[in-house]
């Protein structure tokens, strides 16, 4: 006995959830990742090039960039629009998701929430339309998990300040505009809005890279940097500021995981429904079908999941514990989803002609960046018992 295959997110009724703006949002940014990503992706991934600039306008033309975000040319649209964005994007490619991400969920954020009315003006709608690329400096090659350790300085001269130091696997780095550069200073941890065209700026881009190939890696280096006074952002001090920016990208990750999940499953099902060994097709023997149902399970779990904490943040109640909850589990269920998928199509999973392997060595990355999973994994285990074993 055969039925028509359901999809399998279509198992848990997902669009039922989403209101009529929502699905149409959502099905804007996937009708333009299926004509203008999917198509040209394995060339970029194989090749470690993107064309950076030419899909910031684009993106921005589309409404993404800085989406989530009020006024200055930005949609202003709901965190679970946002989320539902960043879910499309990654189904095309996690290196996608991860330039929207941290064009607007990272400096547009800092400058929207920290900076000053010169700042965000100076910025903000140029960056919401991708005429101007920003990047995010805080992660440093020796302290990634631990930033209160960074050894990126500025110090004040006169009314300017000096900025010296280095950042590392910093997104959009060498096509970056502007960056949002957080720093030591004799006031605590600041940030500064640094354009990339100041004396001193170095950007160096990363190669030999086998995950998120389809996106720009950089190290920063500043070497003497001289900024003027209304460079700091002012609105925040301390670790505060930088750690909010992250739990904003991490909200996309949520979200962004599953798609990059689903288009594993999607894949990998229609191969076993055409892939035959023994006179019939992979998908009907048991041990495929198990497979299929426990990562349609897992995939529905994560995005309820995400769906959930989306509407925890439209209302203001989302606490940075339950985003640490959302980006533990979906980027590990998405990676196990990925990695048993890419068994299904056996050797031709490691090929570009399907998207698995890449999403698979994406995912890598997503594993551990915006937070690893072990630190990740400490936060919920702080919340539940009150005490911070990370330390």
């Amino acid at each position: 006995m055969t039925t028509s295959p359901q999809s399998p997110l279509g198992l848990f009724a997902i669009d039922h959830l989403l209101s009529e703006e929502e699905r149409a949002m959502r099905d804007v940014v996937r009708a333009y990742v299926d004509a203008q990503i999917k198509p040209r992706v394995a060339g970029w991934f194989e090749s470690g090039e993107l064309p950076a600039r030419e899909l910031a306008l684009e993106l921005g033309e589309l409404g993404v960039l800085g989406m989530h975000l009020a006024g200055y040319d930005c949609a202003g649209t709901s965190a679970v629009a946002y989320g539902l964005a960043c879910m499309e994007l990654e189904a095309g490619d996690s290196g996608i998701r991860s330039l929207v991400s941290v064009q607007g969920s990272l400096a547009m954020y800092a400058i929207h929430e920290f900076g000053s009315e010169e700042q965000k003006v100076t910025w903000l709608p140029r960056m919401a339309v991708g005429s101007a690329i920003g990047c995010f400096g805080l992660t440093e090659a020796d302290f990634g998990s631990n930033p209160s350790g960074m050894r990126t300085n500025a110090k004040r001269d006169g009314d300017d300040w000096v900025l010296n130091g280095s950042k590392m696997w910093i997104t959009n780095g060498n096509i970056a505009d502007v960056a949002v550069v957080w720093a030591q200073t004799d006031d605590g941890i600041r940030g500064f809005v640094v354009p990339t065209d100041s004396p001193g700026f170095v950007a160096n881009a990363i190669h030999m890279k086998m995950s998120l190939r389809a996106s720009v890696t950089s190290e920063l280096v500043f070497t003497d940097i001289r900024l003027p006074s209304t460079a700091m952002l002012p609105g925040v001090k301390g670790l505060k500021g930088p750690l909010s920016c992250l739990n904003e990208a991490r909200f996309g990750i949520i979200f962004g995981t599953m798609g990059a999940a689903r288009d594993c499953l999607e894949t990998a099902i229609s191969y076993s429904l055409d892939r035959e060994q023994f006179d019939k097709p992979i998908a009907s023997f048991q041990l495929t079908q198990k497979k299929l149902a426990d990562m349609a399970l897992e995939l529905g779990k994560g995005t309820l999941l995400a769906l959930h904490l989306g509407r925890l943040k439209d209302e203001h109640l989302l606490r940075p514990e339950q985003i640490s909850i959302g980006k533990l589990n979906n980027a590990r269920e998405a990676l196990n989803i990925a990695r048993e998928c890419r068994g299904i199509l056996g050797g031709n999973g490691i090929t570009l002609e399907y998207p698995i392997i890449r999403h698979m060595n994406n995912l890598e990355s997503v594993f551990t960046y915006e937070g690893t999973n072990e630190m990740h994994t400490l936060v919920v285990g702080e919340a539940l018992t009150g005490i911070a074993a990370y330390r």
